[in-house]
């Protein structure tokens, strides 16, 4: 009886391939290739003008160094290096050489607005280098071409955008427009949010009535806006002093570090009203605790007008003489009693704190002075009562204008005798 064979272990031998079997397993071995797919390959090669990338085609892929990057006339040797894995937008599946043309800088493009298309809806901000100072702005690598205007730099016209190149920047898209490939920035409207943010959290800081520090940084007409160091506040021009104040550049330059009290908080308008002159102890309320209506204080005149003069007689507090109080006789026009700056005594006449007022009188400081010392018609003029009518002349004086004449009337009025 014979033994059974053993298996055969030689292993059984390929089926041989048809030719057409043999084209379709090449096919599906090399990558799905069309106009404008983009693929992804390694940097074989790199010359001045071009990179040769290994896409696992038939023939390599040939990048111009011009479709490299967004930027301007690159060298392909500072761009990629041999090993890198690129990405690339197939431009030509052959050009006039037979070769694959491809372009680095147009996937970076195509990758890149989506993305930012996403960012713009989604209100958020893009980041990237500035590639050029041109004509109207900058030109940011957003990983396209990002058009940055130079009204919108900053929150201030920038006259020269030079030093801004090469700086990364922060920016929100305002308009894109896939048509044209036109994406315009805005570095202002980034500012400005982190503006608003630092003023709420400022005024949510901030009480009325407080002292704070600032710096002037600018003196207009009606008064002076202060820095608080983090939002300007304005010092009204009748907020600046206790004294008369004609223009704020008479007390203020810009630069100066004052202290201000915070009068007014309007979160709503972001608006802040500050007060300079009630850092310092109002100098009516020790004025009148010092003095009252009769006393006699020694004051500089500061103005005459057509009704009297005003009087300074302390730091920040005046009073007015009326033209009848300047002196014993009629007074025609007080500059031509007094001039500005001239020193004098007055006796306060009257003090109205509520309206912060206080009448004087120079002719009443006079010592020795009472009100019998006037002639009876300047006491009555001065009352606004109508001057009594002078006596008509005596009949014995019109016919005789003597002297014997004249000491008969004066002896016949009881004038003289004892």
């Amino acid at each position: 009886m014979l033994d059974a064979a053993a298996p055969d272990s030689t292993p059984p031998k390929s089926p041989e391939l048809t030719n057409e079997e043999f084209a379709s397993a090449i096919e599906q071995s090399v990558i799905d290739i069309g106009k404008g797919k983009i693929i992804e390959g390694t940097v074989v090669r790199v010359d001045g003008d071009e990179v040769f990338v290994d896409i696992g085609y038939k023939s390599e892929g040939v990048i111009p160094a011009k479709e490299l990057s967004i930027r301007q006339s690159v060298n392909p040797a500072d761009e990629v290096a041999v090993g890198d894995r690129v990405e690339a937008l197939v431009l030509e599946m052959e050009d006039a050489d037979g070769r694959l043309i491809l372009s680095k800088k147009r996937a970076q493009f195509e990758r890149a607005w989506g993305k930012i298309e996403g960012i713009m809806q989604g209100g958020g901000t893009v980041q990237g280098p500035v590639i050029e100072v041109v004509k109207g702005g900058l030109i940011v690598d957003i990983g396209l071409r990002g058009f940055l205007p130079a009204s919108l730099v900053d929150l201030r016209r920038v006259r020269d955008l030079q030093p801004f190149l090469g700086e990364t920047i922060e920016a929100k898209v305002i308009e894109l427009d896939r048509s044209r490939n036109n994406v315009v920035l805005s570095r202002r409207a980034v500012l400005e949010e982190a503006q608003q943010e630092e003023r709420h959290s400022f005024l949510g800081n901030l009480s009325e009535g407080e002292i704070r520090q600032g710096t002037v940084s600018s003196v207009v007409n009606f008064g002076a806006f202060v820095d608080l160091g983090g939002m300007d506040g304005l010092v009204h021009v009748s907020e600046l002093s206790w004294q008369h104040v004609s223009h704020p550049s008479e007390m203020l330059s810009v630069g100066d570090k004052v202290n201000v009290k915070v009068l007014e908080i309007d979160r709503n308008r972001e608006r802040i009203s500050l007060s300079l002159r009630q850092t310092s102890e109002d100098p009516w309320t020790e004025f009148s605790g010092l003095h009252g209506v009769g006393h006699v204080v020694p004051g500089k005149v500061t103005k005459t007008v057509p009704f009297g003069a005003f009087v300074s007689v302390a730091e920040g507090v005046e009073g007015l003489v009326h033209v009848s109080e300047i002196a014993a006789h009629h007074v025609e026009s007080p500059e031509l009693e007094l001039s500005v700056n001239q020193t004098v005594d007055v006796k306060i006449t009257e003090i109205d704190p509520e309206r912060r007022r206080i009448s004087l009188s120079i002719k009443q400081a006079v010592p020795g002075w009472t009100e019998r010392a006037e002639p009876p018609v300047r006491r009555r003029a001065a009352a606004g009562k109508p001057e009594p009518d002078e006596p008509a002349p005596s009949k014995v004086l019109a016919e005789d204008p003597s002297l014997e004449a004249i000491l008969q009337e004066l002896r016949e009025k009881g004038i003289g005798q004892r």
